[in-house]
């Protein structure tokens, strides 16, 4: 029977509000139920900053790049800097940011510029803690940096030093590069914050993973140098839609980076890029409708460069450089954009490319000071090293305790101690040569495998090829050149490999128990004395404390020799060497009772022990 017409428009009845409220719980719930079943489960990566080098101390945890990486196996690590969880009093302590310009590549760990600016102020302020922390990655760009700062802040920098920008276009995220996640810099950011949560980070995997299966296998995309495989938009003319985009994303980024900086009122200095332009051609040359090929007005700067024109050189060199649709250097316009920065924030910069110029040959840069494209020599490195520093000095962004060498000697002394070897050198050599391998620089199919790549002539050689092809680790190389030069007798070269292992690490205390160790051995007692108060320093052990009292007895100093032989008794309490020298302690303060005990309680651990046995009738007659 139809419905009457007074029926068929009577009102619906509304839902209960408590419905409505179930709607909104239930989403939310599930989300919650399924964050948290990630999290027990331990799905994908811990993305967290920071990790635990030690109890005390903190170091850039080496998974945090797979937030930004999602198509590559093995993602970039720092050169493992650590710092104080608890900072220090008399702490200085520097952050430094970039792509792999910044973390010192092709001389990683030891040559980047960041190592010198810590030789420096350990050498010029002894008297502070000095802490240069440098996070910076390789094919990174200015999302990660953005990323990076609030973590950074969150551990009490005195400053922060910024090079960063020949990665904007093809580094992590970028307009142009393999791992991207659209073109929006606001959906980018929020995305990288919300990567915290494992609901998000299921999301990304299968968003790469469904796009993976429609784009194909590339093994040009797995295969090759990280930067080489990240350049997914190979050619970006200049001026084009992408170009300028690229520019957008990296001037609202790092805007971002110096407001949240000087917002903690924490210093910041921000360095112009500097890349080769005498000595390298550009990549791709293309032809546009308002602009002139990028070989052409290379060989035009040449040209000028042959009449004498250093400037006219210098300009025409920088705008083939622009040009070039292969961006693997930052265009000019990220150093207008930098300079422009620093005008409207009040931040110092940090000259590198005015600098650099003007103390190359005919005012520009060429193979002088750069390794390949953009990568500086260890000498361009310590020079960057310098520029920043001579800006914290005109800023009086140093050390507030008193400075010991004059700052007029700083450099050279700082040249003279730099912390590198033959081996960082090779491995070096090793790594452009691996560089220039691979596309750019030649055609794919025209790459040389390793063996004919590669023909070491010695040993050192052959240390560093087994690096750069990842069959050892660095650590190793220096562990294995140590133990080589010890068995030959050459404790000048075992000292130093090892003083470079501990360099790096100085939370490892074994390196100093392993030096002081074989320098007693020699009976070289005030080399092994060195190491063993410098181990101290890092942790207390039985080893380092016992040796450390036996030495200042010899020296007589009796009350802190018995200080050290107690507190290595605490640790290890059945030595009846450290027990045989207390018991010498107390017979140099005249105490035979208390001299007597200990050469007892020796004795109950080693009855054989000739030295006690002497000692104990010498004690027993004594005191008879």
């Amino acid at each position: 029977m139809p419905k009457s017409k007074k029926e068929s428009s009577a009102p619906k009845k509304k839902n209960p509000f408590w419905f409505y409220l179930i709607l909104i719980i239930i989403p939310v719930l599930f989300f919650i139920v399924l964050e948290g079943a990630l999290r027990i489960f331990g799905y994908g990566n811990d993305t967290k900053q920071w990790i635990e080098a030690t109890e005390q101390k903190y170091i850039l945890n080496p998974d945090l790049a797979f937030k930004y990486f999602s198509n590559v196996q093995k993602v970039p690590t720092s050169i493992e800097d650590v710092f104080d969880q608890k900072k220090k009093e008399n702490a200085f302590r520097v952050f430094v940011l970039g792509g792999s310009s910044a973390a010192g590549y092709p001389f990683m760990p030891m040559g980047s510029f960041s190592r010198y600016i810590r030789k420096r102020s350990e050498l010029a302020y002894p008297n502070s803690t000095i802490e240069v922390v440098n996070v910076s990655l390789t094919a990174v760009n200015s999302y990660t940096i953005r990323d990076l700062i609030p973590g950074i802040l969150e551990h009490e920098p005195d400053l922060i030093l910024i090079y960063a920008g020949h990665n904007e276009f093809y580094g992590a995220l970028g307009v142009g590069s393999m791992e991207s996640l659209g073109q929006s810099r606001d959906l980018i950011n929020m995305l990288l914050y919300l990567k915290k949560y494992k609901t998000v980070e299921l999301l990304t995997d299968a968003m790469t993973f469904i796009i993976g299966l429609f784009s194909g296998a590339d093994e040009s995309r797995r295969t090759g140098t990280l930067m080489a495989r990240m350049a997914k938009e190979q050619y970006i003319p200049f001026n084009s839609d992408v170009y300028k985009l690229g520019l957008e994303q990296f001037e609202g980024n790092m805007r971002d980076v110096i407001q949240l900086i000087k917002a903690k009122n924490v210093p910041v200095i921000i360095g112009t890029l500097i890349s080769n332009l005498k000595d390298q051609q550009p990549f791709i040359s293309i032809k546009t409708e308002n602009y002139p090929t990028a070989s052409t007005v290379y060989n035009k700067a040449v040209a000028e460069l042959k009449k004498g024109s250093s400037k006219n050189a210098l300009d025409d060199f920088v705008f083939a450089k622009d040009l070039d649709a292969l961006r693997f250097r930052a265009p000019d316009d990220i150093n207008i954009i930098l300079r422009k920065l620093s005008a409207e924030l009040n931040t110092p910069v940090a000259d590198i490319f005015g600098v650099f110029n003007n103390l190359s040959p005919d005012s520009v840069t060429g193979n002088n000071f750069m390794t390949d494209h953009l990568h500086p020599t260890l000498e361009g490195y310590q020079l960057i090293g310098k520029i920043f520093y001579d800006e914290m000095h005109r800023t009086n962004i140093l050390p507030k305790t008193s400075v010991v060498v004059p700052f007029e000697l700083q450099d050279s002394l700082t040249k003279a101690n730099f912390m590198f070897t033959d081996l960082d050198s090779t491995i070096a050599q090793y790594r452009i040569k691996f560089l220039k391998n691979d596309w750019p620089f030649v055609d794919r199919r025209k790459s040389l495998p390793p063996n004919k790549l590669f023909t070491p002539k010695g040993y050192i050689d052959s240390l560093a090829s087994k690096v750069v092809l990842d069959k050892i680790t660095w650590v190793e190389a220096h562990r294995e050149a140590a133990s080589k030069y010890l068995a030959e007798g050459d404790l000048k070269s075992f000292q130093k490999h090892m003083d470079i292992l501990i360099y790096q690490y100085p939370i490892i205390v074994e390196y100093y128990d392993y030096v002081a160790n074989e320098f007693l051995k020699k009976e070289d007692f005030e080399t092994a004395y060195k190491y063993c108060v410098r181990r101290d320093n890092v942790k207390p052990g039985a080893f380092s404390s016992k040796w450390i009292g036996i030495i200042e007895l010899s020296r007589h100093n009796t009350e802190k020799a018995i200080k050290y032989l107690m507190h290595s008794l605490e640790l290890k309490a059945d030595d009846s060497q450290v027990l045989y020298n207390l018991a010498g302690a107390y017979v140099m303060k005249k105490d035979y009772e208390s001299a007597l005990n200990y050469v007892n309680k020796a004795l109950a651990v080693d009855p054989q022990y000739r030295q006690a046995l002497a000692l104990k009738k010498q004690l027993d007659d004594a005191l008879k």
